[in-house]
């Protein structure tokens, strides 16, 4: 309460305020002690009921789309993606899985997301050692911003600097453990990613965090991603809304299938 809250004509003294602030403090600070006691008299009081949450249902195999998923590939069509100028994606499809073509560049989603959980499963060609420091290099891009680093990280047969390998937040993150498996088979990720939230000058408010599992092991665990991925000079946040996912077009024929994303 401020002296300018009283009625007219009624002046109220600074200790009196100090007095009356400690006296609530005191009697806030005791309601959780008498919440708790209560708790154990009555179950109720600690039985949430609404809201109540949404009916999903799973995927009839590990991996495959529950029933609220938005499904961008599932291997009949390049209809979810687009190229970066708008234009019909042009990557390679053949027997259920889409490759990057040679001087096709990035695939980005129509559509744009914000929070999200993602799956998506990757191969990288079996001779990818032959494209040097382009070896299986590719990432996923949420937001077009944040790359989760695609690369021949098998048995660190293919060196790298470490935030730089399968698994990384590319240039942030040192993943926590390399589950990579060899060049020719499938590796999968699952993304559980919270946007970043901005006030109305631009600044941050919250950070973007990611948590990542690759081939059931997790790598990245809740990590506060710190800006816009540079391959040069420090990772840096800029205004923006939600985006579209988006796949590299690195050099190296990477494969991709069963990609789906549910919207948090």
């Amino acid at each position: 309460m401020k002296k300018a809250d009283a009625p007219v004509g009624l002046f109220v003294h600074p200790p009196f305020l100090i007095c009356m602030k400690k006296q609530l403090l005191l009697l806030l600070a005791a309601l959780p002690m008498a919440g708790a006691a209560q708790d154990f008299k009555d179950p109720k009081t600690t039985e949430v009921w609404e809201p109540k949450p949404p009916l999903v249902v799973p995927g009839p195999t590990p991996g495959a789309a529950p029933s609220d998923a938005t499904v961008l590939f599932d291997g009949r069509n390049l209809e979810a993606f687009r190229t970066k100028d708008g234009q019909p994606a042009a990557w390679a499809l053949k027997d259920g899985v889409m490759t990057v073509a040679p001087g096709q560049g990035d695939l980005f989603t129509k559509q744009a997301f914000g929070d999200c959980q993602l799956h998506l499963e990757f191969r990288l060609p079996e001779d990818a050692k032959k494209y040097g420091p382009n070896a299986g290099n590719s990432g996923v891009f949420l937001q077009e911003r944040y790359e989760i680093q695609i690369y021949d990280s098998y048995q660190y047969e293919v060196p790298t600097y470490y935030n730089g390998m399968a698994g990384a937040v590319y240039k942030q993150a040192v993943p926590l453990a390399n589950p990579m498996t060899r060049p020719g088979t499938w590796n999968t990720y699952d993304i559980f990613y919270t946007a970043p939230r901005f006030r109305k000058n631009g600044s941050v408010e919250t950070p973007a965090f990611v948590t990542v599992v690759m081939n059931g092991v997790l790598v990245l665990h809740h990590f506060q991603i710190h800006g816009t991925i540079q391959y040069i000079g420090t990772p840096r946040y800029e205004l923006h809304g939600r985006a579209p996912l988006m796949l590299q077009g690195h050099g190296s024929p990477v494969s991709f299938r069963n990609i789906w994303i549910r919207e948090l």
